[in-house]
């Protein structure tokens, strides 16, 4: 699970690093909403950071996830690369035959 749609992530008082940002979503996965001191947990995971700034930076993501699902942030203008005008190319026909259970 990457982090790509941290834009107000980014805009914070205090950077993260791609590295940090792996600790910070392992540790979310090991420690979840009904551990006991999560943000402290989750702090001690994170070189460098403090319990209030994981618990800002998920707030944030969080608000980058609502934003997303709510069709709030507009889907990214990908170039045509040999296929339709849509930018659809091989996935289209890939994806065509996949059948979900």
């Amino acid at each position: 699970m990457t982090s790509n749609f941290n834009t107000s992530s980014r805009n914070s008082s205090s950077s993260w690093t791609q590295s940090q940002n792996d600790q910070f979503e392992e540790a979310l996965a090991i420690y979840d909403r009904d551990t006991p001191d999560r943000w402290h947990n989750i702090s001690r995971v994170v070189d460098g950071k403090s319990a209030e700034e994981v618990k800002r930076h998920f707030e944030l993501l969080v608000k980058d996830i609502m934003k997303i699902e709510s069709d709030q942030v507009p889907l990214p203008n990908y170039r045509s690369t040999g296929g339709n005008s849509r930018g659809f190319g091989n996935e289209q026909r890939i994806f065509k035959n996949i059948r979900l259970q």
